[in-house]
């Protein structure tokens, strides 16, 4: 399976925060958005990643942070999207990227953590036909795509913006799709507002009876920072989250560790260029044998 990361959103919704800087590279609490979605990513096994970013000659600033990926034992990509056609675009501007391969897609500004996160990505990457979506619990699923499931997880309906909600869960963002997502978003008419929605995708597969969902219950964090509010909020869970459990979320340095993806010494190395900080004494001290929750 393989990975992309959609980053190339211009953070509308986030100006002027956003006038100087890409929205994935804010800050959120103690490391940049991106790093997010780039950790569930890497918990799911996932080691060959593609980031779309903006046109604007902003791929250097990606490069910068995350470099080719290597010394977190992965490889990352980048393309740029020339113009934002919607979500689903990720899709068929990546299809040769994973031609044949199973895919995750993941939002940019989408931060998710739970203590079995890794599990749950893991059963969701497992799925070898058709596509498997997150069903997140709201206590109001109003403003949001809600996903209606049996007790097998087999998705039942999908509606947008529902005023009368068949259930309480909505998609966020992390997707994954069999070798056919790309074949399917090609086949997309744009929707009112000139996006190809991934609602749309997600739809025909539900059509096809192949939509999975796996939800993620209450004890689960989900985020959208796409706007100021939900990006202080995020920030203040995270360091709530950090400072109870004497843990990082979202250190992509530590996952690639846990999963095997670099060694000890490589870790220590990342480590002790950021020694004088928590983040870097905090992975110093990692050992293996030690509980990651």
């Amino acid at each position: 399976m393989k990975g992309i990361i959609l980053a190339a959103g211009k953070g509308t919704r986030l100006y002027p925060m956003t006038y100087p800087i890409c929205k994935p590279l804010l800050p959120v609490f103690d490391k940049p958005m991106i790093y997010y979605p780039l950790g569930a990513l890497i918990q799911a096994g996932i080691r060959d990643i593609l980031i779309i970013v903006p046109p604007e000659g902003l791929q250097n600033a990606f490069e910068s942070a995350l470099g080719d990926g290597s010394q977190f034992g992965v490889h990352i990509s980048y393309m740029e999207q020339p113009e934002a056609r919607g979500i689903a675009d990720a899709l068929i501007l990546g299809a040769d990227f994973f031609r044949g391969d199973q895919v995750c897609l993941a939002l940019g500004d989408n931060i998710f953590y739970s203590p079995d996160l890794s599990e749950r990505l893991m059963k969701a990457a497992s799925q070898n036909d058709g596509a498997t979506v997150f069903g997140y619990w709201v206590e109001d699923p109003r403003p949001f795509g809600v996903v209606e499931f049996d007790d097998d997880c087999n998705v039942v309906s999908l509606e947008e913006k529902p005023e009368n909600p068949k259930s309480n869960y909505v998609v966020p963002g992390l997707y994954f799709y069999d070798e056919h997502a790309a074949e399917i978003a090609s086949g997309l008419t744009p929707s009112a507002r000139g996006e190809l929605e991934i609602t749309d995708v997600n739809k025909e597969y539900l059509k096809q009876g192949k939509l999975k969902v796996v939800p993620l219950e209450k004890g689960c964090t989900w985020y959208d920072a796409g706007n100021a509010v939900s990006l202080l909020d995020a920030a203040t869970e995270i360091h709530r989250l950090q400072q109870e459990n004497d843990m990082l979320i979202g250190c992509i340095e530590e996952t690639a560790w846990r999963q095997g993806f670099i060694t000890d010494e490589e870790k220590d190395a990342l480590a002790d260029k950021m020694k004088q900080n928590y983040y870097g004494q905090y992975l110093l001290n990692l050992k293996k044998d030690e509980d990651p929750e």
